[in-house]
């Protein structure tokens, strides 16, 4: 059984096996192409952290466009490997400020001090996502 067989169908798909040597412009510019003939684009996020490089989550404006982007374009040669795709676990940031139901993940606590460090940390990616999106969508 696949996993996306297990993931009920959402707006936000997550794909994997991209190519890592793509700059990260390029790859949210290219997918942005690719995808965006199957439906509006809220946003993409890829990030070339080395826990998340080869990965993207894109959120449409609504499932049928997304279910159709992951049929038709589910193994893919893109810069020269086959895409895997798959509904995202959660609901995406952007789509759930759209929604009115986006909450802030919770802070962590370290010995009873909250860890400023990766909250900056965290609030500057979030930021940099939104403009990232903002700034693609606005092309």
């Amino acid at each position: 059984m696949s996993s996306s067989s297990t993931i009920a169908p959402n707006q936000t798909i997550y794909i994997r096996n991209l190519n890592e040597k793509i700059k990260k412009d390029e790859l949210k510019r290219s997918l942005y192409c690719l995808f965006s003939a199957y439906g509006k684009i809220i946003s993409i996020v890829a990030t070339k952290t080395p826990s998340g490089r080869g990965q993207a989550f894109i959120a449409f404006s609504d499932i049928v466009a997304s279910t159709t982007a992951l049929r038709g374009l589910q193994g893919f040669t893109f810069y020269g490997k086959a895409l895997e795709i798959h509904y995202a676990k959660t609901k995406s940031d952007a789509i759930a400020k759209l929604d009115g139901t986006y909450r802030p993940a919770p802070m962590k606590k370290l010995g009873g001090n909250t860890d400023v460090t990766m909250i900056s940390a965290a609030a500057k990616r979030e930021r940099e996502a939104d403009s990232d999106s903002e700034s693609e969508m606005s092309e």
